[in-house]
């Protein structure tokens, strides 16, 4: 199956704002950054929990934690996604016990990725509190899960896929909803 445009959701402007507000956001729910860390998971969550760091740091001065995390084996999918699939490295070169966690993710669809996300935090210890930030949130949840930070909703029909690109990876900054075609 192809894929095709639809339309432009985000470009990097509106992408630098909710960011930023989601860094305002973070700041006040938790009255300061004193324990807080960005976790980003990795691919795309990573570059947006780095520029996260960074507003917070222009806003407070202060520099969080942060790392990201690799959820390959954490997967319910993965048989499906490849024979020998690609692991990478979990970055998080700093204790989480007793620290506010903030996941961040470029988009929120069914959950499934969040849930492996918090196994493979766990893993690594045992955070005060686990927060969610997400770029998008375009609904279609199978599990109970919901994100404290949302930069944009976008309702979506199944149909559609909603791309973010981001400049470390992909060379630009934008978000795009995509739709299946024949």
């Amino acid at each position: 199956m192809k894929m095709r445009e639809k339309n432009s959701i985000m470009d990097e402007v509106a992408m630098k704002r909710a960011l930023t507000r989601i860094a305002h956001e973070i700041i006040e729910k938790n009255k300061g950054v004193d324990n807080i860390a960005i976790i980003g998971i990795r691919r795309r969550g990573g570059p947006l929990g780095e520029r996260i760091v960074d507003a917070i740091e222009q806003i407070e001065g202060v520099k969080v934690p942060s790392g990201v995390l690799d959820i390959t084996l954490y997967r319910d999918d993965l048989t499906t996604l490849a024979e020998q699939p690609l692991v990478h490295r979990t970055e998080v070169n700093f204790n989480i016990k007793g620290k506010n966690v903030v996941l961040v993710d470029d988009v929120l669809f069914t959950g499934r990725t969040v849930r492996a996300a918090l196994d493979a935090l766990i893993d690594l210890g045992r955070p005060q509190s686990i927060q969610l930030a997400v770029l998008v949130d375009r609904g279609h949840r199978e599990l109970p899960i919901k994100a404290d930070y949302i930069g944009k909703n976008v309702p979506t029909s199944k149909k559609e896929v909603i791309s973010v690109y981001v400049k470390e990876l992909d060379g630009k900054d934008e978000v795009v909803i995509q739709e299946f075609v024949d």
